[in-house]
């Protein structure tokens, strides 16, 4: 098992993701690319001492990116994971 603050990098705080916490008591967190799904639950039910229900990942590709030059450089490859709650449980954000 991983370190729980090794799996969790950042949570992500989009107008998406605000609508979702309070639609369906989803929270949006970036993690590691090699955490699988049993580990995002670990790591977030020890790091906020919840009751989490689901977990749904999403990988994204680096894009090319060019800036007035002509070699290109790419954005990072990253990992999403949308996390359901338990009814009543929440993530203090502030």
């Amino acid at each position: 098992m991983r370190d729980i603050y090794s799996v969790i990098e950042t949570i992500q705080l989009a107008e998406k993701a605000t609508y979702l916490q309070e639609l369906n008591n989803d929270y949006v967190f970036k993690v590691n690319r090699k955490a699988n799904k049993l580990e995002i639950k670990r790591a977030v039910e020890q790091a906020f001492g919840v009751k989490v229900t689901a977990v749904r990942t999403c990988n994204y590709q680096g894009k090319k990116r060019r800036q007035r030059r002509s070699d290109a450089g790419k954005t990072a490859q990253w990992k999403k994971a949308i996390v359901r709650l338990k009814d009543g449980d929440t993530i203090d954000l502030v």
